[in-house]
């Protein structure tokens, strides 16, 4: 029964790296995450989608740099020491996503991650994996694939 397609083992281990927006902690799993940087000069690109900041030059490759906290409807923030962009790989796309800090590396056990409840911190359901409970907080897990459709990469691009 444990070897069916979406059944935890009882001690299998998520490593993910978390981070805040606005009050809230996210995590998302490290092996998506490429590299962290601090926040860097962003270049506005025209006509492009509201989560849209820019693009950014690293080390010659030109990437796309989205906003979560207007990805979710949060009020907007100036950026400060502990703003930070997140570079993954989504969809065969490398983006980069502003975050208000990145927390820290930590590892828990899958079978405290629960489903989402239908909204969370104003975060559509969709866009949530699960709800991670530790000691005294609860991490947001986010499901990367569904908060940036292939189709939004497309025009994104």
């Amino acid at each position: 029964m444990d070897d069916e397609p979406g059944i935890k083992q009882e001690n299998e281990l998520l490593q993910l790296v978390t981070f805040a927006i606005s009050e809230e902690e996210f995590g998302i799993e490290i092996l998506r995450v490429q590299e962290i940087i601090r926040i860097m000069p962003i270049t506005k690109v025209p006509n492009s989608p509201p989560a849209v900041e820019g693009v950014i030059n690293l080390r010659g490759r030109v990437i796309p740099v989205i906003d979560l906290r207007k990805r979710f409807g949060m009020p907007e923030r100036d950026y400060d020491n502990q703003t930070r962009i997140i570079v993954i790989e989504i969809h065969g796309m490398i983006i980069g996503f502003v975050v208000d800090g990145v927390s820290e590396v930590l590892r828990i056990k899958a079978d405290t991650v629960e489903a989402p409840p239908a909204v969370v911190a104003g975060v559509e359901s969709e866009y949530i994996k699960g709800v991670g409970k530790l000691d005294d907080r609860l991490l947001i897990l986010l499901d990367l694939d569904k908060l940036f459709s292939r189709e939004e990469m497309r025009q994104g691009r």
